[in-house]
């Protein structure tokens, strides 16, 4: 016969057993509902980096100056009677600009004209006497001084009308300088006489200035160092010549509008300027809507080569440490960040041109620069770097201070 007693005990511990497995149950829920996930990899944007074929330009300041510049100056002395041009205005070779009273030089004309046909009469006289002397000598009818005499005087007579000839040639080209006149074709300035004005040929008093501007030179400065950096990237090969003896300069006006016609590079001054340490380059441009004048400041775009084999790398990529170094972050082969330092040649555009620290290949982190370090795992995604992006990117204390982090 069961007790009674004892089958309630057995129940009860079997109720008690059944609660404590459940109990058991829920904190095995629980503890794997509060366990952590495994964080996700960052995913930062890259690009490969590829050999390019990359023109390299400098930027220099420069100024316009015109291709010939004609002072016109006084070259007899006399008033100025006329002045015959609107200031400002275009003139041809020839054309007469100022009038000067030619009185005393048509004078002087005259007179060297009458002193040359008195010499002329003079020359016939003492030729007719030497031709009638010739033969008397040979009868003996004159004696030899006298003959002699006669030679003598035909000489000085046909000197004297050489004289006279001279003269008469100096009047001739003082009566042209009565009419003064442009020596080339060009714009004329502003008139520095005015009718009425006394002029001197001692004083070479300025009269007015012509200038050609179409073609236009401009003058520009490159510092010696550049030079010599440009020869030794030439002799290294890094470097070749867009093309023989011509050198290709572009320009950028005052108002940053760029100039439509592009120049050619003319000559570089074989010397450097003591006190800049620079040296002078001369560049032609067509100017035919006169839109450059002389004088005028530009900046000069000059394609100095090409590098066939130039590493580009985007500047959002680029940052630099605490000591200036600039500095970017790759992916390795096991897509991990690695610190590169890097040596940049110059600006390229949006882009930075790199001699030393990447190779071909390597993935360089452009977006996403502000979520990672060195030796962090990360997913690359190639993208291509805009100026959107670009804009949108890190600033550069937050990627510098990465940087420093990360050192």
């Amino acid at each position: 016969m069961i007790n009674p007693r004892g089958r309630s005990m057995h129940i009860n511990r079997f109720f008690f057993n059944l609660i404590g497995l459940v109990a058991l149950l829920a904190l095995a829920a629980c503890g794997k509902k509060q366990a952590p996930p495994s964080p996700p990899v960052t995913e930062v944007g890259v690009v490969t980096l590829e050999p390019q074929t990359v023109p390299v330009t400098i930027d220099v300041p420069g100024r316009t100056s015109a291709w010939q510049v004609a002072e016109v100056r006084a070259r007899v002395n006399g008033i100025v009677l006329q002045r015959e041009f609107k200031e400002g205005s275009e003139v041809k070779v020839g054309q007469r600009l100022y009038k000067i009273d030619s009185a005393p030089y048509k004078a002087q004309f005259e007179s060297s004209q009458a002193a040359l046909a008195k010499a002329h009469a003079s020359l016939n006289a003492v030729a007719a006497k030497a031709a009638r002397y010739k033969p008397l000598i040979a009868a003996h009818a004159i004696s030899q001084q006298e003959y002699d005499n006669a030679l003598a005087e035909h000489g000085q007579a046909l000197a004297d009308v050489g004289v006279a000839k001279a003269a008469l040639e100096v009047a001739r080209i003082n009566l042209g300088y009565t009419e003064v006149s442009s020596p080339i074709a060009g714009w004329i300035g502003k008139s520095y006489v005015t009718p009425g004005a006394y002029v001197q040929a001692s004083q070479a008093t300025l009269l007015s200035t012509v200038q050609q501007i179409d073609p236009i030179y401009v003058d520009v400065t490159q510092s010696s160092s550049d030079v010599l950096r440009l020869r030794r990237e030439m002799a290294d090969g890094q470097l070749q010549m867009t093309g023989r003896n011509e050198v290709k300069v572009d320009l950028v006006l005052e108002d940053g509008s760029a100039y439509p016609f592009q120049g050619k590079l003319q000559f570089s001054d074989i010397a450097v300027e003591p006190g800049t340490g620079t040296i002078t380059l001369r560049a032609l441009f067509p100017n035919p809507k006169k839109a450059l004048l002389p004088g005028m400041f530009v900046r000069a775009r000059i394609q100095e080569g090409v590098n066939h084999r130039a590493l580009v790398v985007p500047q959002v990529g680029v940052t630099h440490d605490a000591r200036g170094q600039p500095t970017a972050l790759i992916v390795d082969q096991d897509n991990k960040v690695a610190l590169r330092v890097l040596t940049t040649m110059r600006a390229a555009d949006d882009n930075w041109l790199v001699a030393s620290g990447l190779q071909a290949g390597d993935r360089v982190i452009v977006q996403g620069l502000q979520k990672v370090q060195p030796g962090m795992t990360v997913k690359p995604v190639t993208t291509q770097v805009s100026p959107t992006v670009e804009a949108a990117g890190p600033q550069p204390g937050a990627s510098d201070a990465a940087d420093a982090n990360a050192e």
